[in-house]
């Protein structure tokens, strides 16, 4: 266990991966669950996050949703302090800089490698601030330690470990083979000095019995210097994902009595909108990549994006989006989310240059139009549907709360009819028959707005369908739980303090 911390910096536990999507978002959030559950005051920290998935902060700040998620295992109110450099590709070869849950510009890849060793103070100081508040720091590293080519001036990985002075639990992914060729190959290409700073390997995504690793678990201690800390099962678990890596992006569902058509963009972000659907029990959420995928569902979901007008055209030339318009016609109900929204208007304009520059025709299915702006607009906010027309019309005057994040202000045509009054009283969104579009996400979070979609097609469908009612926070603690118990049965959890007291 951990000494008494109340006047001296926390503790630090660092989780590195062989690889991006080794699991290691997965095994900070459990590790964060476990510390609180334990009694301690505990905080994540990642200091670069590359990700399309963020959330907004209580001050309207914007960051990874890997570390929001944290947080909330953690029990602790998230912070851009928890991910002081968050960096949202915009296209294959440069993203937008957001830090400390503020835009910085956009850069090429080049370009911010040359100048990221700026940020360093700024990510020392978030991680002073959290430190001074917290028992133990949960941090979590980015890709590989081993991408020799990018070592130079690192702070993800080992240069984050240095700052916090972290012990380094390295983690391997087996379910995608070659395990203790990651592990070996990770800590072997590292220099000495960096390899004394992992302390234990852990093998992830296991299935099968573990008693068939045992002479590997052996050889791969005994090759490396480093002992193993423990088999993580594959687990079942749903806690919302970090990026596009994530493995439900590839979900077909099978047979259900409500079939949703989610529109897998090349540049998706805040799928996680769509998680509670995902969770409801009768429901099969789908995510398509090809007009032929479509079929014939209940709903069409046109999800958040990066870069709308790329999309936008990416749906034009792939087919979907003439498909998602002939099944419109016919009655199939549509909503855009975001920049699903802005894609099913009427223009979109984009004169600050925030996507490249120019204007493109938007699906024509809802009367706005679109200009955007070079200020990101982030907020949480609340309000009540409007009178709701078409297969939906059950959601009239139900509440609902959620968070905007984005960059265009879309404004209704002549007899566009809104679909949402905020808090503040302003009007969001447009309908038109059977389709819909507004900015606020995690909507569905809402099992109000969630059972009236799922009411209108049930009596669109003429099926009795009343799925249980379930508050999603509350099942978002039964999936940590639950992740925690796993982690509990699989890892040295006794080796695991011990390592976090000794530091490095």
């Amino acid at each position: 266990m951990i000494t008494d911390n109340s006047k001296k910096r926390a503790k630090a536990i660092m989780i590195q991966g062989t690889m991006s999507n080794a699991g290691k978002s997965l095994l900070c959030t459990g590790l964060c669950r476990i510390f609180t559950q334990d009694g301690y005051k505990v905080a994540p920290f990642k200091s670069q996050n590359m990700a399309l998935n963020s959330a907004i902060t209580g001050e309207g700040l914007e960051m990874g949703r890997a570390q929001y998620v944290q947080a909330e295992a953690a029990g602790t109110e998230p912070s851009v302090l928890m991910n002081p450099v968050l960096l949202k590709p915009v296209t294959n070869m440069g993203s937008q800089l957001i830090v400390r849950g503020e835009v910085r510009g956009n850069y090429e890849a080049s370009e911010y490698f040359r100048m990221k060793h700026l940020l360093i103070p700024e990510i020392q100081s978030a991680y002073d601030e959290l430190a001074k508040e917290n028992d133990i720091i949960v941090i979590e590293g980015a890709g590989s330690p081993a991408e020799i080519n990018l070592s130079k001036g690192d702070f993800a990985n080992m240069g984050m470990a240095k700052i916090a002075k972290a012990p380094v639990i390295l983690t391997g992914d087996i379910d995608r083979g070659g395990v203790f060729a990651q592990l070996y190959g990770t800590v072997k290409l590292l220099p000495e000095d960096e390899q004394n700073i992992i302390k234990a390997l852990v093998i992830n995504k296991f299935r099968g019995d573990v008693s068939l690793l045992g002479s590997g678990l052996d050889m791969i201690s005994d090759l490396t210097g480093k002992p193993v800390a423990g088999v993580v099962p594959m687990m079942d678990v749903n806690i919302d994902d970090e990026d596009s890596l994530s493995t439900r992006l590839t979900r077909k569902s099978g047979p259900a009595l409500m079939d949703v058509a989610v529109i897998r963009l090349p540049k998706i972000s805040n799928f996680t909108d769509l998680a509670p659907l995902e969770a409801t029990e009768g429901v099969g959420v789908r995510y398509i990549t090809s007009p032929g995928e479509i079929g014939d569902p209940d709903l069409i979901i046109i999800p958040g994006t990066k870069s709308t007008i790329a999309d936008l055209k990416w749906m034009r030339s792939s087919g979907i989006e003439a498909v998602i318009k002939k099944l419109s016609s016919s009655g199939t109900p549509v909503i855009g989310i975001c920049g699903g929204y802005q894609m099913l208007g009427e223009k979109i304009t984009d004169s600050e240059g925030a996507e490249g520059g120019g204007s493109i025709r938007g699906m024509e299915l809802l009367p706005v139009i679109t200009e955007f702006e070079p200020e990101k607009h982030r907020t949480r906010t609340s309000g009540n549907f409007l009178e709701v027309s078409g297969i939906f019309s059950s959601l009239t005057g139900r509440p609902l709360t959620g968070y905007e994040i984005h960059m265009g202000r879309t404004i209704l045509r002549d007899g566009g009819i809104p679909l949402i009054r905020l808090e503040d009283g302003e009007l969001m969104g447009c309908q038109n028959g059977n389709v819909y579009g507004c900015y606020l996400h995690g909507s569905f979070d809402s099992a109000e707005c969630r059972h009236g979609i799922i009411d209108g097609i049930a009596k669109y469908k003429g099926i009795d369908f009343s799925p249980d009612t379930f508050n999603w926070q509350d099942y978002k603690n039964e999936q940590y739980d639950r992740l925690a118990d796993g982690l509990r049965a699989s890892l040295d959890l006794d080796m695991v303090y011990r390592i976090i007291e000794k530091g490095i």
